[in-house]
C-alpha cells in the first residue's frame, strides 16, 4: 500500500479490516493521501486489533487532529511496538498528545516523528514523557523547529 495514492475512503477500508484481521503484522500506508480522516479510522482499528506490531503512516496528510487520534489508540493498544509518523503536519498539538500517550503505553519501541513542524512546546512533552516511559528505545524527531 506504501506510495499508491491511498484516499481516506482506502484507509477508512483498511481501517475496518483491521478490526477483525487476526494475521497482519507490518502496515505500510506511508507516502499516501491520508488527512485526519483516515488516520481516525485507523486509529479506532488500532483500539481493538490485537496482531499488528509495525505501522508506517509516514508522509502523508496528517494535523495535529489525526495525531491526537492516534495517541488515544496508543493509549489502549497493546500490541504496536513500531510507529512510523514521519513526514506529516502533526505539529505541537499532536506531538503534545503522542506524549501523554506514551506515558502509560507499555509497548511502543520505535517512534519516528521527523519532519512534522513540531517547536520546543512538543519536543518538551515529549522529553517529559521519557521521564516514565519505559519501553521506548529509539526515538527520530530530527528535521523539526526545535532549537539547540
Amino acid at each position: 500500500m506504501y506510495d499508491n495514492n491511498v484516499s481516506d475512503e482506502g484507509a477508512k477500508a483498511i481501517a475496518e479490516a483491521l478490526k477483525t484481521n487476526q494475521t497482519l503484522t507490518t502496515l505500510n500506508i506511508g507516502i499516501n493521501n491520508i488527512s485526519d480522516e483516515g488516520a481516525k479510522a485507523i486509529a479506532e482499528a488500532l483500539k481493538t486489533n490485537q496482531t499488528l506490531t509495525t505501522l508506517d503512516i509516514g508522509n502523508n496528510k496528517i494535523s495535529s487532529e489525526g495525531a491526537k487520534a492516534i495517541a488515544e489508540a496508543l493509549k489502549t493498544n497493546q500490541t504496536l511496538t513500531t510507529l512510523y509518523m514521519y513526514d506529516n503536519n502533526i505539529s505541537d498539538e499532536g506531538a503534545k498528545a503522542i506524549a501523554e500517550a506514551l506515558k502509560t503505553n507499555q509497548t511502543l519501541t520505535t517512534l519516528y516523528m521527523y519532519d512534522n513542524n513540531v517547536s520546543d512546546e512538543g519536543a518538551k512533552a515529549i522529553a517529559e514523557a521519557l521521564k516514565t516511559n519505559q519501553t521506548l528505545t529509539t526515538l527520530d524527531i530530527g528535521n523539526n523547529k526545535i532549537s539547540s
